[in-house]
């Protein structure tokens, strides 16, 4: 897998990501610590070499501690991206803090779970209202000054946010939601960021399972499953929404390939993009979202992507901020 530049750090980055929240199992079904370590094993296998966590990735870092595990005996070959600033109450109900004693406190928690002497790049994981956005960049530039981060990022942030924190301390990367559905920060996070350099790592690219093609059309959500409360996955938007990936399947089908590496394929070529986060809970996941990352798209395909596209229309996207 030929990797990516990170902004100007130096650090060089797989085109896909493994996102580790779903190993947390805070809102994954069927998660188990054998598969989600499996599944970290497969991701090295196919060439990845970025993972994607947060202080917040389970209840009591779970993500960060099988993390630990995985990268044990490869920590030099690894580049591992964390988040500070939310965490979990006692009913489990996320608490926005990003102060500077707040960011420094879970950074060094962050490292012990993670067992390591610091993180490749370390988010803000989302503008605390709060908190003076230039305060928490100064935080994580001092986490940098020490040496525990090599480089900082910040996700769930407007420009104007990403102004104020790169005013104060420099920004390696950027990270927000971007899928075949979602393609609002087209006009002006990708302009903004490619101007600066700074990459963009996007989350939701198979927009919570939905653009992989693995819901059927009458596909029933378990009560505790919470994408049934976004409104792609409801009503009229959901039946657009699978014949958006019925014409998918057809242009995936016809190079012998899935509808999760066509929608990997696409994203990771688009202008600005440095990496796709792709969440996975078993090997078999992550092996298939990788394949997407060796496939190049022919302009034909493009094409009928585009024309797929201008049928289904806008969708909906009426979202409670994206917390990834």
């Amino acid at each position: 897998m030929r990797l990516r530049p990170l902004g100007k750090t130096g650090l060089r980055v797989s085109p896909v990501a493994l996102g580790c929240w779903p190993i947390s199992g805070m809102t994954s079904l069927g998660v188990s610590e054998a598969q989600s370590l499996a599944t970290l094993e497969a991701c090295f296998d196919e060439g990845i070499n970025f993972l994607d966590t947060a202080y917040c990735y389970g209840a009591e870092g779970e993500s960060e501690r099988l993390i630990r595990r995985a990268v044990a005996d490869r920590r030099d070959s690894v580049v591992i991206a964390t988040k500070g600033g939310i965490a979990w109450d006692a009913d489990r109900k996320q608490v926005f803090d990003a102060s500077a004693a707040t960011l420094r406190r879970q950074c060094d928690e962050s490292l012990r779970r993670l067992d390591t002497d610091r993180v490749e790049l370390y988010y803000l994981h989302a503008p605390d209202p709060n908190t003076p956005i230039e305060e928490s960049a100064a935080a994580i530039r001092a986490l940098i000054d020490d040496g525990k981060v090599r480089s900082a990022g910040l996700s769930n942030c407007t420009i104007a946010q990403a102004e104020a924190f790169a005013s104060v301390c420099p920004l390696a990367a950027i990270q927000p939601p971007y899928n075949l559905l979602q393609r609002d920060i087209e006009n002006d996070l990708i302009p903004w960021c490619l101007q600066h350099n700074v990459s963009l790592i996007v989350y939701w690219p198979l927009m919570k399972g939905l653009l992989a093609g693995k819901l059927p059309r009458d596909h029933v959500f378990d009560p505790q499953d919470g994408r049934a409360k976004y409104p792609m996955f409801q009503g009229d938007e959901w039946q657009k929404n699978q014949d958006l990936v019925d014409a998918l399947r057809e242009i995936a089908s016809a190079a012998g390939r899935t509808v999760a590496e066509l929608t990997v394929a696409w994203t990771i070529r688009q202008p600005g993009i440095t990496s796709a986060l792709c969440g996975a809970k078993r090997p078999d996941q992550i092996r298939e979202t990788a394949g997407g990352a060796r496939w190049e798209l022919r302009e034909a395909e493009i094409d009928a992507i585009d024309a797929a596209l201008a049928r289904r229309g806008q969708p909906v996207t009426r979202w409670a901020v994206a917390r990834n």
